[in-house]
């Protein structure tokens, strides 16, 4: 199953690239990372992680979905004088980054909390899983980000440092190198991320 390590290690690289860049091509990216992702986790005994990504295909459609519709209606993809439509440089996304509401925000937190519990219980339970604490923590951790990521939040990047820090050291415990180390690049790029995610609300408002 190495080869599976391998190839979702690099649609991983190239999906948190094209996050990076606001670039709406990562959902597709992403679908196929995601159903490669069902056949590696469930051979490594990461139940979770393997049920969550089935989650992950549904809020991949909905990404998809809803970064288009802002593309839509930007007023970078209106008509130019010529009555030549000009697509936004990111490959279709057209809305500003945001800060997530403090009453989401307190809401998300304690969704986070019940699905931590939840699916730790579940792991201990009905699984023979012998890390049933921090696979219930980045699964339940993931999909409070994955939301996050589709309404474009910026936050989302301090989600997913948090699950890119955890899941390196358990890819590691699950013999998994090349995602492990994929993981710990993610914790790179993800500040980067924030970074450039930053600047670019700075800039709309100037």
């Amino acid at each position: 199953m190495n080869w599976l390590d391998l190839t979702t290690a690099c649609l991983g690289l190239a999906y948190i690239l094209l996050e990076y860049r606001a670039s709406i091509w990562m959902w597709a990216v992403g679908a196929v990372m995601q159903l490669l992702g069902i056949v590696l986790y469930y051979q490594k005994g990461l139940y979770a992680d393997c049920g969550m990504e089935f989650y992950y295909l549904a809020m991949t459609a909905y990404g998809w979905w809803r970064w288009s519709r802002a593309s839509s209606n930007s007023p970078s993809s209106q008509a130019d004088a010529n009555g030549n439509e000009a697509l936004p440089p990111t490959g279709g996304v057209g809305e500003v980054p945001s800060h997530i509401p403090p009453r989401l925000a307190l809401r998300w937190s304690l969704i986070f909390a019940v699905l931590w519990a939840v699916i730790w219980w579940l792991l201990s339970s009905f699984t023979d899983s012998t890390v049933p604490v921090a696979d219930a923590f980045t699964t339940a951790l993931s999909l409070v980000g994955i939301w996050a990521l589709a309404h474009k939040f910026l936050e989302q990047w301090f989600v997913w440092i948090a699950v890119d820090v955890v899941t390196c050291w358990l890819y590691f415990q699950k013999g998994i190198p090349f995602k492990a180390s994929l993981y710990g690049l993610y914790v790179i790029i993800a500040v980067a991320g924030y970074q450039k995610w930053r600047r670019a609300m700075a800039e709309a408002v100037k």
